[in-house]
């Protein structure tokens, strides 16, 4: 058994090479199905709390569908099947994206017609089971676009699939709620299903990847395999040390945002135009710019210096919260907040789909991932008490030092991993 250690120092490309590869069908099928990944995330939550609040739903009823979104969380628990089967002529990735999709495109459309002012159970059933398709779509993407990217175009995929994921979500949720005012919440939903059925055409014009390496012959060796190749690898349990710290500064700032605006005067109106605007964009440029560069100077020039910057741009929310009410500093924060995490998701996503072995590639992504979701239960829980026991200044620098661990962290690993390659 051949063990899959990450290479930080790949071949880089010349400019050129960038350009043409960013060009191609591969590249674009990543951009497509990072947008049907997204569209669904949000309809179990955004739009439904707002159709449900217009309901005459209570708001404790509305804050336990939050329960819905488990399976995002333990999606690594059935991730094995879709490495050890293949169940159709299309392939082992595309026949399961495929199977998830028409079941994602059937429960958005029973989301439609589950009125929550009048059945309340079958709507959580609805949200339920689109939770449940979404995260194991969720699977088999990562896992197709590890499988039909090269090592070195892992950052220029994972950027154009997040830009994707985004446009889904900005669908999803602005889009939702904007045509929520002109038509029923019915139509709405009608609407997602469709656009969710339009995903199923790149999904049968997409090529299968090749499976060089093999898959399970086994359900035991996709269950266990998978776990047993990763933590046997030198450096297993540091790499997952890291991927928890990498963003953990990020995360923490990131749950106290909108207390932090309302603290300082914002209107609800500043908050949704300024950071939904600025911050869509923002991240879709950071996303694409870091996917280039990683591509030219790559992943580890690309986990150090966004990961630096995304440190800095943490400090910039105390420096907000010492100039005060003030949209344009409000502007200037969010845009250099939502570019340099563009930037450093684009090579942290990277990063881990290199550490995948393709044998078991939905398993062991679905398991990195579950992993680096981690700081947004544990870490982000206490952020209350620390802001409330720091001040905003206080608890934004903090958020901004707390990121130095992981990037001393990876340094260290790089000199590592290139002593072992």
């Amino acid at each position: 058994m051949f063990h899959t250690q990450p290479k930080l120092e790949q071949h880089k490309k010349s400019w050129s090479q960038v350009v043409l590869a960013v060009f191609t069908p591969r590249m674009l099928i990543a951009l497509v199905m990072g947008f049907a990944g997204g569209l669904p995330l949000f309809l179990t939550s955004t739009v439904l709390q707002a159709w449900m609040k217009e309901s005459g739903i209570d708001l404790s009823t509305i804050g336990l569908f939050a329960l819905v979104g488990l399976p995002y969380t333990l999606k690594f628990v059935w991730a094995p099947l879709m490495d050890r089967y293949i169940p159709s002529a299309l392939g082992r990735r595309r026949s399961w994206l495929l199977i998830w999709q028409v079941l994602l495109t059937a429960a958005i459309s029973l989301l439609a017609f589950a009125d929550p002012s009048k059945w309340l159970m079958m709507t959580a059933l609805a949200a339920l089971l689109l939770s449940f398709f979404s995260a194991s779509q969720d699977i088999v993407i990562d896992a197709y676009r590890r499988e039909s990217l090269s090592d070195d175009e892992q950052g220029m995929g994972a950027a154009l699939y997040v830009s994707g994921y985004r446009a889904g979500i900005l669908l999803a949720t602005g889009g939702g709620l904007i045509m929520a005012d002109f038509m029923s919440y019915q139509s709405v939903y009608l609407v997602m299903a469709t656009a969710m059925a339009a995903s199923i055409i790149a999904t049968i014009i997409a090529r299968e990847p090749e499976m060089n390496h093999g898959h399970p012959a086994t359900l035991r060796e996709a269950v266990l395999d998978p776990f047993r190749e990763y933590f046997t690898r030198r450096h297993a349990l540091l790499i997952l040390l890291f991927i928890f710290l990498y963003k953990v500064g990020d995360t923490m700032a990131s749950q106290m945002t909108i207390p932090f605006y309302l603290d300082l005067g914002f209107s609800k109106t500043e908050i949704g135009s300024i950071v939904k605007l600025f911050g869509f964009w923002a991240t879709i440029a950071g996303t694409f710019l870091g996917g280039l560069l990683i591509m030219r100077f790559g992943i580890f020039f690309g986990l150090v210096w966004f990961g630096l910057l995304q440190a800095i741009s943490t400090a910039g929310f105390a420096a907000l919260a010492l100039i005060g009410h003030s949209s344009m500093a409000l502007g200037v924060v969010i845009t250099f907040e939502n570019l340099s995490g563009g930037l450093g998701t684009a090579a942290f996503v990277g990063f881990m789909a290199s550490l995948t072995d393709k044998r078991f590639t939905a398993t062991q992504y679905a398991l990195l991932t579950s992993f680096m979701g981690m700081p947004r239960v544990f870490a982000a829980a206490p952020t209350g008490f620390m802001a409330e026991g720091m001040g905003w200044p206080g608890f934004f620098i903090f958020c901004t030092l707390i990121a130095v661990p992981g990037l001393l962290l990876i340094v260290w690993l790089d000199r590592r991993l290139r002593e072992d390659n």
